[in-house]
């Protein structure tokens, strides 16, 4: 059996990526801190690493509810820093009194920078304020950079992951059972639409499988993917365990209506 069996097509590349780190690692003896990743990749991170003897990883865990991170690869004989991930927080203010801020409307004044989005981790949004999680080598250039979302200004300060505020994740959990594990049918369940308004959604690129546009409707749906639909909300696939005497998949989900 093929390592990639174990992955799907779409993340072939990504495998490839996570093995010609561990091989740079091993054979330079060298140290390798990741871009942002997903969590789908963090995953992979550990699955293709985490029982290996010589090449060692972890992954910066700096608030409750983290999604976005960077992974940091070492030799065993290493001993890793908080400092060896090379990340920098920044906390915004802005008139929060006269004006909303959107976690949307932050995201697309960062990339109207002409940032990667794997450059940058989660974006914190609290009533008065939002944070930014940044890899150390864009930090300097946010912050000259970055001073407004849409028309209202806004101002950066450094600070230390500790006052970030990440929170727990809170899920409506739901079973039930579905004639098929396609992206279009679990979706229909899950926001409790029928297939028919449901297509036009992830065909129109509105959809994301495991933090990744899909835009198949038969895609086949595992254990533990993650799903949103824009303007809709979010869930993910806690369980699939086996059929029932009809013949449907009993299913267990979480959800998320989008606010």
């Amino acid at each position: 059996m093929s390592i990639y069996d174990h992955f799907r097509p779409e993340e072939q590349p990504f495998v490839d990526q996570v093995l010609e780190w561990r091989k740079l690692v091993l054979d330079q003896y060298r140290v390798k801190v990741t871009d942002f990743l997903d969590p789908r990749e963090q995953q992979i991170v550990k699955s293709l690493l985490g029982t290996n003897d010589e090449v060692r990883f972890e992954i910066w865990q700096g608030y409750k509810g983290i999604e976005r991170s960077r992974a940091f690869l070492y030799p065993i004989y290493y001993v890793p820093q908080e400092e060896d991930f090379e990340i920098v927080c920044l906390e915004a203010d802005y008139p929060s009194k006269f004006v909303t801020i959107h976690h949307s409307d932050v995201l697309g004044s960062l990339m109207s920078l002409g940032l990667k989005r794997k450059k940058f981790g989660d974006i914190l949004m609290d009533d008065s304020k939002f944070q930014l999680i940044l890899a150390s080598e864009i930090a300097d250039y946010v912050r000259l950079n970055f001073n407004s979302v849409g028309k209202t200004s806004v101002s950066t300060n450094v600070i230390s992951p500790e006052k970030l505020v990440g929170k727990d994740e809170e899920w409506a959990t739901t079973t039930s059972t579905v004639s098929s594990l396609r992206l279009d049918v679990v979706l229909s369940e899950i926001f409790r639409l029928s297939r028919t308004k449901v297509v036009p959604y992830i065909t129109n690129k509105k959809v994301k499988l495991n933090w990744k546009i899909v835009d198949q409707p038969s895609s086949s749906l595992e254990e533990g993917d993650h799903l949103s639909v824009r303007g809709m909300g979010r869930a993910k696939l806690i369980s699939v365990d086996g059929k029932s005497k009809k013949g449907k998949w009993k299913i267990s989900y979480g959800s998320k209506n989008s606010k």
